[in-house]
């Protein structure tokens, strides 16, 4: 009888660390998931008609250019933060606003009816 219960010992052993194989695989799996999705994003809103939303990925420097209420508007992301830049309307209000990196910073550009916002991932 010791050495059915040696076997039975043996593999429920071996059924246990299987699944703690698999866990820790599944649980490193989601760590490195987790660590490559960014934590926020610029979530920009322009257009007349018909508006257009897109996210930016704030994790990469970009330059972007969009059309919007017949102005080109030139959003430039370094650093983790974005910018309007270069902006061809008569005030360069939206310039003035900086960098934007922290959730809920925002930056409107008028004559192009552009609203741009840092907004968290969930």
């Amino acid at each position: 009888m010791s050495q059915k219960r040696n076997q039975n010992l043996k593999k429920n052993l071996i059924f246990t660390a299987a699944v703690l194989l698999a866990a820790a695989a599944l649980g490193g799996y989601y760590l490195v998931r987790q660590a490559n999705r960014p934590d926020k994003v610029a979530h920009l809103v322009y257009g007349t008609l018909e508006r257009a939303q897109t996210d930016i990925d704030l994790r990469e420097d970009a330059d972007y250019s969009f059309q919007s209420n017949g102005y080109e508007i030139h959003l430039q992301v370094r650093d983790g933060a974005i910018a309007f830049v270069d902006s061809p309307c008569p005030d360069h209000v939206c310039e003035q606003f900086g960098q934007l990196s922290e959730v809920y910073d925002w930056a409107a550009c008028i004559p192009a009816q552009a609203m741009l916002t840092i907004e968290p991932v969930e």
